[in-house]
């Protein structure tokens, strides 16, 4: 099978290799004329049998945007866009109505993988019709892991993006909890090998995990970490996962602590603790720290 491949940064570039690895031509267009095989959308789509499949892995938001205006010009009655970067849903509900004016299918895909995906597959949740699917199988089970499980059709257009959304939300919450569990254990005295207790719960705990896994891959690297800030940015779906939350009435604590925890790492003298630490002097006279 042909494919079109928008963007070839460190998760399309692999994305392109595994696909090739699997027996089937891509041809990839990104910015970075070192990265590309051609060098404009136009000479992409020239380069692609009837009908096409693009898929297109930039940046959320504007950079889509303009990719799929463009290539709803460039393309055919037939053809078929996937967008597989971590778009909102609802841009997904959009993007396929514009391109449906033309004639051309679109599906929208969340993957997951990061930088292992090349060696050992990408997680693949995607949405659409039926048709524009099948379009594409091919290419999702050559990059989905090796086994029966790693890839659904999760329902209609957006339904890919919604449920890679979810799965983000969930893995905050996860990271969350080892990073409190990590902090309280190096804390106290009597535990003197923190790593070691990490590592001894990757076998035989229900609390084994591959993000476990990584966790003592970074101890083994930082036994305390103390080569780190104590920052951590967010990607936008932890607030569209509560969000959406609210827009349902569905509560989720758990997940809305951890993206609220991420907001609180970025602040070196958090205002609310001096609000706190005023209120404590002036109801029970606890001492406070002046700057």
């Amino acid at each position: 099978m042909e494919l079109g491949l928008v963007g070839l940064g460190k998760m399309g570039g692999n994305m392109r290799e595994r696909i090739r690895r699997a027996g089937h031509t891509v041809i990839g267009y990104d910015r970075n004329p070192d990265l590309a095989d051609v060098h404009s959308l136009r000479e992409l789509v020239d380069s692609l049998q009837a009908p096409r499949v693009v898929w297109v892995m930039v940046p959320a938001g504007a950079a889509t945007q303009s990719t799929v205006d463009e290539l709803a010009e460039l393309l055919s009655i037939g053809d078929v866009v996937v967008d597989g970067g971590n778009s909102r849903w609802t841009d997904d509900e959009k993007h396929a109505a514009e391109l449906a004016t033309k004639g051309i299918g679109f599906v929208d895909c969340g993957v997951s993988g990061g930088v292992w995906g090349l060696e050992n597959g990408y997680a693949l949740m995607y949405g659409g019709e039926k048709d524009h699917v099948a379009r594409v199988q091919p290419i999702f089970d050559a990059l989905k892991p090796e086994g029966e499980f790693g890839s659904v059709h999760a329902g209609k257009v957006g339904a890919g993006h919604f449920a890679k959304m979810v799965h983000n939300g969930i893995e905050y919450a996860m990271m969350q909890a080892y990073a409190e569990g990590w902090e309280l254990l190096e804390k106290v005295d009597s535990v003197t090998d923190v790593r070691e207790v990490f590592r001894s719960w990757q076998e035989g705990t229900v609390i084994r995990s591959w993000l476990l896994d990584l966790a003592v891959n970074a101890l083994d690297q930082d036994e305390h970490l103390e080569q780190l800030r104590g920052f951590a940015q967010d990607s936008g779906e932890g607030r569209w996962t509560v969000e959406a939350a609210i827009d349902n009435a569905v509560p989720l604590p758990a997940i809305t602590a951890s993206l609220f925890a991420r907001f609180a790492s970025r602040q070196d003298d958090s205002p609310q603790m001096k609000m706190i630490a005023a209120l404590r002097n002036q109801f029970g006279g606890h001492a406070v720290e002046k700057v």
